[in-house]
């Protein structure tokens, strides 16, 4: 069974910032597993109508875009790209907040708590 999987490297992909990918590579460590990725997707839900869930997956699906920094990939399913294009994923440590926040410019507004847009 193959699947049809793109691999993305323009302007408009989703962007994993440094300090995320490295966060991202030291969980992956931690766990002992250089067999997952990163899937990011937008599903319905939340108090603006849409939110996002960030997980590890060992699966390439039909559509998948996959995007590489480093050793690190970030699989984003076909029905997310449009919501996701041109989003930034990034860690936050701080004495408020800590974990990783995705500023997305395609997000007409957002919730306070920041977990769901529309």
């Amino acid at each position: 069974m193959s699947t049809d999987v793109t691999i993305e490297t323009s302007a408009a992909s989703i962007v994993l910032t440094d300090v995320a990918a490295t966060k991202v590579a030291a969980l992956l460590a931690q766990e002992d597993r250089d067999d997952l990725s990163l899937r990011v997707a937008v599903q319905p839900g939340g108090c603006s109508g849409l939110r996002y869930q960030l997980y590890f997956d060992d699966r390439a699906l039909d559509g998948d875009v996959i995007h590489e920094f480093g050793a690190v990939k970030v699989i984003v399913d076909k029905m997310s790209v449009p919501y996701l294009a041109g989003a930034s994923i990034d860690f936050v440590d701080t004495i408020e907040k800590q974990g990783f926040t995705i500023d997305n410019p395609n997000a007409g507004g957002s919730c306070a708590c920041g977990d769901s847009f529309h």
